[in-house]
């Protein structure tokens, strides 16, 4: 156990803390759960005992013992019942970079041997089947089959202009797999040059940050990079603004990367999407990676109001203020009732504005919330911004 686990940077941000507790205010785990030891002051004063217990002269000094096991694994459950979300990020008056932080403190306790037995099964995962959920990886692109009118190369092309990478909740969910094949309709009528990597798609990395396996990194970077470039693309596009932040933070700056709403948003501008009219009135949940993350959020809401017929209407926290829809940090795979916890408060926030339905711009968000209006037999569609503009589409 050693403090190598955080930059300079951290260690110095971490001291400025000032203990002002904004932060817990906007955590969604902390309003959901009514749990304060979920909250990023409680992890920041956590985390600032653990790193001063580990440095040898501080220990002489005033004779510091470490953690105790029992608050080792306390302090390690209260570290992955988080969405990392970034809202705390966000309203942090100091701008400690608190996301990253998260990520290298998963990263520690992963080292420190403390963490949710779910991390050994992500791993193994990962390890053997280069996708979260231990699927075949051969079947990634599979959901093409059930499209109507799919090419006889199910759009596994040998070279294209353009890389659709999927990522893997798109690629394996069925309820998520609608979000690929109305990209896939969007991008034909618009007559755009598109390939899918297939099997040659591995995870973009995400779940391996969010579950402290930052090793396992680079080999999967290395492999999308070369599958890529075998493609001789020169963008690629994604739906999954987990896999789009991976790609803009983690990879290096070889191909011009977009995110779906952006790219849909071009197709707009050309003329090359027929539109007609979809009389709806609709809310936009913005992604926490796509929005706070990527800072993209006039896109999405361009593209909704150039489908003649449709009324936008704007939760009350919206853009950089969004709350999570429970979905992000693994959180589904370590603590369900929480998650589903967090996605109740979301649909009722929607419900209030009136909408019909709930638009995002995210696999994971549209499979959470929908997961919870359909146990719970809510009256509130959810869709992806795809779905939204397939349906749109001119027959």
């Amino acid at each position: 156990m050693a403090n190598k686990d955080y930059s300079i940077r951290q260690l110095v941000e971490m001291a400025a803390c000032t203990n002002c507790q904004i932060c817990a205010d906007v955590c969604p785990a902390v309003s959901a759960s009514l749990d304060g030891e979920l909250s990023a002051i409680y992890r920041i004063k956590g985390l600032s005992e653990i790193l001063k217990s580990r440095t040898g002269l501080f220990r002489k000094l005033i004779g510091k013992k470490g953690l105790s096991e029992e608050q080792w694994k306390h302090f390690s459950d209260t570290v992955f019942r988080c969405t990392l979300c970034g809202n705390c990020q966000e309203v942090c008056p100091v701008g400690i970079h608190l996301r990253d932080v998260w990520l290298s403190l998963r990263h520690d306790m992963v080292h420190s041997k403390f963490y949710p037995k779910k991390i050994d099964m992500i791993q193994a995962n990962l390890k053997e089947s280069r996708n979260v959920f231990a699927e075949d990886n051969e079947e990634r692109a599979d959901w093409v089959e059930d499209m109507r009118d799919a090419p006889e190369h199910g759009y596994i092309k040998d070279q294209a202009e353009i890389v659709y990478f999927t990522g893997c909740v798109a690629a394996y969910f069925p309820l998520a797999q609608k979000i690929p094949m109305a990209l896939a309709e969007i991008l034909d009528v618009g007559k755009v040059d598109f390939t899918l990597l297939g099997e040659e798609e591995w995870c973009c990395g995400f779940p391996m940050l969010g579950a402290g396996l930052k090793e396992m990194f680079k080999e999967f970077m290395d492999h999308n990079l070369e599958a890529v470039r075998e493609k001789g693309a020169r963008r690629i596009i994604f739906a999954c603004p987990s896999c789009y932040q991976m790609w803009r933070e983690y990879y290096p700056s070889e191909f011009e990367i977009v995110h779906a709403s952006q790219f849909i948003m071009e197709l707009v501008k050309e003329k090359r999407l027929p539109l007609q009219e979809l009389p709806m009135t609709v809310t936009y949940h913005d992604p926490c990676d796509l929005g706070r993350g990527a800072r993209v959020y006039e896109e999405p809401r361009e593209v909704i109001r150039s489908i003649p017929g449709v009324k936008l209407v704007e939760f009350t926290q919206n853009r950089e203020n969004c709350q999570c829809c429970g979905g992000g940090g693994n959180l589904e795979m370590i603590d369900a009732n929480l998650s589903a916890e967090i996605a109740k408060r979301k649909i009722e926030d929607a419900r209030s504005t009136g909408a019909q339905a709930i638009i995002t711009s995210c696999q994971q968000c549209v499979r959470t919330m929908t997961t919870y209006v359909k146990r719970n037999k809510v009256p509130i569609e959810v869709l992806d911004i795809t779905q939204l503009v397939q349906r749109a589409l001119k027959k």
